[in-house]
């Protein structure tokens, strides 16, 4: 990799490329041979390499979708996700109603197709009720079906498309084909059904999403050579490719070329766009680094980069997770103002936000607009309960809990813990009790959140022992470092060591404290503290105390000071 950094033109967000998704108006006779290669080209394709899953494919949508409010971030080991604009431009429509027009609709139909059913079926039953096939009929249908992850009905579709030419394909039908045909078969076979593409149609669109593909499979150097072979043909490179790039160099390990990728970006002309701000954000809030978060936020300023509610979703939650509330409630006010409609997943944020502030009424307020929808998703059932109990509405989280049993049947580990946190957080260790019983009986089995959870709230309660020996049950289970990384999971980690450190416990908060640590959550001034207030009562004298947390990356604030001052009492 490091032996193409010269080449790297990366960048985050949308590449400058205004025709991405335009149509260049070039329209040519299509000489026989290419029909009959594409009917061969399905065949060999159904007899071909099996269907690989691709890297991260939710992470970053390829060229041939808008994306200038539609994202879906994740980096390192936290995702976002929100959704916004059609390729046609028009507002995403909500689930419940779209379930509503399909059966009026071509997407409608063929996304109801029995498994194995042609999709020729769905087009012959549109066109005999008398219906034209219009570009947008086909885009949309694309759309919804990437965004299901029905890969190869999308494929399905658009060879049907350029086999039966309801219209005269362009550019944009021959990229989407590429996009599912590398999905579904690699990008050897994409390489191969590139190279058959006439001509007039191989430009900076096809070039930009054979790009994107190469990388959505970590082909790299494959993806560097594509690029330098756009600059040599004078093709504009889209910032979503540098927005993968950067995604793929997120790591810890790997985070030293984003700067070459960004000036890269900056020698090919592409402008950084708010989705390539976004992503780097994003990697600030995952490494709790809220100087970081400023600083990006500071350029995307100075580069005359507007905002939209992603960022200031991104922002707002680092500062609430970093509890500087103050901020965090400006940055919430900024939310709601740039706010696009009723967006499924800026409502879900504003509701843990709401959570973080101890705002009741306006998490009422959220959970109504949340209500007004067709259909309430059982994820923003327990986002709202987890968030009642840090408000302390316990009532209230039951009740949601129950509405929630009656709308649907519980049949998930998450939605039992979404309860079993809210009665942990406030020691109430008897009704978790009660309804992890329910969970097994629901045949749910506990994971390591559970456990953790159950420890908490032990530990909450005073039982100290009974807290350990649960930690210690969940332990046992296998737990992916993205959940050990993730914010609910440091918070619970922290509580124990709150608790701990009522008690004195200094051996076990140490080795909590240590998780918290290799997490970067120890940045925050006050997981040190709290460490600190353990030495305090255990009344044990520790002099790196300080040094360590300097060195951690914390900054000793009055309270800092004032731990260790009676700690000084200790010194022997």
């Amino acid at each position: 990799m490091e032996n193409n950094n010269s080449h790297i033109g990366l960048k985050s967000g949308h590449c400058g490329l205004t025709s991405i998704g335009c149509h260049k108006g070039m329209q040519a006779t299509v000489p026989l041979f290419e029909r009959q290669f594409f009917q061969a080209f399905r065949r060999t394709l159904s007899t071909s390499s099996p269907t690989q899953t691709l890297l991260n494919s939710r992470t970053f949508r390829f060229c041939t979708q808008a994306t200038d409010t539609s994202e879906s971030i994740q980096v390192g080991k936290e995702e976002l996700k929100y959704e916004g604009r059609t390729v046609d431009g028009s507002q995403p429509t909500r689930e419940g109603k779209e379930e509503e027009e399909e059966p009026k609709s071509l997407c409608g139909r063929i996304e109801r197709l029995a498994r194995g059913a042609p999709v020729g079926s769905a087009f012959q039953s549109w066109m005999g009720d008398g219906f034209p096939i219009h570009r947008g009929d086909i885009f949309l249908t694309i759309n919804r079906l990437r965004k299901r992850k029905f890969n190869k009905r999308a494929l399905e579709v658009m060879e049907w498309v350029i086999r039966e030419r309801p219209y005269m394909p362009k550019e944009l039908d021959y990229s989407y084909l590429l996009e599912f045909t590398a999905k579904l078969h690699g990008i050897s076979q994409g390489e191969k059904l590139f190279s058959h593409i006439p001509l007039q149609f191989q430009d900076e669109l096809l070039y930009n999403n054979l790009v994107i593909a190469c990388l959505d499979k970590g082909m790299i150097r494959l993806s560097l050579a594509y690029m330098r072979k756009m600059r040599e043909l004078g093709h504009s490179i889209s910032y979503m490719v540098f927005n993968r790039l950067i995604i793929l160099h997120s790591s810890p390990t790997r985070r030293k070329s984003i700067p070459k990728i960004l000036t890269q970006m900056k020698a090919d002309k592409v402008a950084r766009h708010v989705s390539t701000f976004n992503i780097l954000l994003k990697m600030e809030a995952n490494q709790h680094n809220i100087e970081g978060l400023m600083k990006v936020f500071g350029d995307m300023n100075r580069t005359n980069v507007e905002p939209n509610e992603i960022t200031y979703c991104i922002i707002a939650t680092a500062h609430a997770v970093a509890r500087l509330y103050t901020a965090c409630e400006t940055y919430v006010e900024a939310i709601e103002k740039a706010m696009t409609g009723n967006n499924w997943s800026t409502l879900d944020i504003l509701i843990i936000l709401y959570g973080y502030l101890q705002k009741p009424k306006d998490l009422e307020r959220i959970w109504r607009t949340i209500q007004e929808q067709p259909h309430v998703k059982s994820k923003s059932y327990m986002l709202a309960i987890e968030a009642l109990g840090k408000i302390g509405d316990i009532s209230r989280a039951e009740d949601l809990w129950s509405e929630m049993k009656l709308k649907e049947e519980l049949k998930s580990t998450e939605q039992f813990n979404s309860l079993i946190s809210v009665y942990c957080r406030h020691g109430h260790v008897s009704k978790a009790t009660g309804v992890y019983r329910e969970m097994e009986k629901h045949g749910c089995k506990p994971n390591s959140i559970t456990f953790r959870h159950l420890a908490a709230g032990c530990l909450k309660a005073g039982l100290v022992k009974e807290g350990l020996k649960t930690l210690e049950l969940g332990m046992d289970v296998n737990t992916s470092m993205s959940v050990k990384r993730s914010t609910p999971w440091l918070e619970t980690t922290y509580s124990m060591v709150e608790a701990l450190a009522e008690d004195g416990n200094v051996e076990n908060a140490e080795k909590l404290f240590d998780e918290l640590k290799k997490a970067n959550y120890a940045r925050y001034t006050f997981v040190y503290n709290a460490l600190i207030k353990c030495y305090v009562k255990a009344k044990i004298y520790d002099p790196n105390l300080l040094k360590r947390m300097i060195l951690g990356g914390s900054r000793p604030d009055s309270e800092t000071y004032s731990l260790l001052k009676v700690l000084e009492q200790f010194r022997r």
